[in-house]
């Protein structure tokens, strides 16, 4: 911990291929963390550059919505546009189409056109496209195009974001053409950063932690209600009487649907959100529950690492090499 929390205030800066700077620093995955880099390296950018892109992971439903409510709580600092990227193969899996594993060749409908299959995950688009207008902000779809995609397909998904209330939808080749691949998509943005944006949070401080809970669970994921097991409701009254009720949510549950079940493909409707434990990261800012069977940590092998990490009497690290 003292390696970590010695570097931890230095933000990594790398680069693209075609050389433009990037900052890393922090960035924990959406599904059990905040999704987002750092407020540090957002304002380093924010002072070097006419523009800052930063990454809100997974989707609208978890790291957008943590972004919203925690980060930009904590920092001031409040988004002029939402950049929502999609991909083709995804929304036809929100669609029905079979399963993909790691490893195994994609099916058929994947990098066939197949129409009927990507209008039926286009629900999915929409969703997010509606989550996103939730917080005031203007909406560009980047669709992430993919050498098999077709354009009546890519057409489709351009209508369909139009339709749900972005303000521009634009197909991006960068992974094939760089930079060049992205101009219109830049510019799109460009363009929408210049519009008005009313953003707003979802949710009041002063709101309960339950109260926090149920309008994320409702107005995020579509669920119909929230159920808490003992254990959870327990913990949600100590932390309260604590102090802790005026912290934010960080919802810790799947990134393969909009709800806590990642078999529920599209736009799950009518579902019970369950929660099964409520945690307190006090320090980090924010009280986290558990949306059903989440792991809060990746697996580790058996001797990890870490373990032969240290920090010198000269201050130096060792045991990474």
């Amino acid at each position: 911990m003292t390696v970590l929390m010695k570097e931890a205030l230095n933000p990594t800066l790398m680069q693209t291929l075609e050389g433009q700077p990037a900052f890393v620093h922090a960035g924990p995955f959406a599904n059990i963390a905040s999704g987002t880099s750092s407020v540090v390296a957002d304002q380093v950018a924010l002072k070097l550059s006419d523009y800052v892109v930063t990454e809100a992971g997974f989707g609208s439903d978890i790291g957008m919505e943590k972004f919203f409510n925690i980060k930009c709580r904590a920092s001031g600092l409040t988004p002029d546009v939402v950049v929502l990227v999609s991909t083709i193969r995804a929304l036809k899996m929100h669609g029905g189409g079979p399963a993909v594993r790691a490893g195994y060749d994609l099916a058929p409908a994947y990098p066939e056109e197949n129409l009927g299959l990507l209008e039926k995950g286009l629900s999915n688009l929409k969703a997010h496209i509606g989550i996103a207008r939730k917080f005031g902000v203007p909406v560009v779809c980047a669709v992430n195009v993919f050498p098999t995609d077709s354009d009546k397909e890519i057409a489709m998904v351009r209508d369909a974001a139009l339709d749900a209330g972005a303000v521009s939808a634009v197909a991006s080749t960068h992974v094939a053409e760089g930079g060049a691949g992205a101009l219109d998509l830049a510019h799109a943005v460009v363009e929408a950063a210049r519009r008005p944006s009313s953003f707003k949070f979802l949710y009041r401080s002063s709101a309960t932690i339950k109260e926090k809970i149920e309008t994320i669970a409702q107005c995020i994921y579509g669920a119909e209600r929230v159920s808490y097991l003992p254990k959870a409701s327990q913990q949600i009254n100590a932390y309260e009487r604590a102090g802790f009720g005026d912290l934010p949510i960080c919802m810790a549950k799947t990134h393969l649907s909009l709800s806590h079940d990642p078999s529920l493909k599209g736009v799950p409707k009518g579902f019970i959100f369950p929660i099964r434990e409520v945690r307190a990261s006090v320090g980090a800012g924010f009280i986290y529950p558990l949306g059903g069977d989440m792991m809060t940590m990746p697996g580790l092998p058996a001797i990890p690492a870490f373990t032969r990490i240290d920090i010198d009497e000269d201050g130096r690290t060792v045991g990474l090499s």
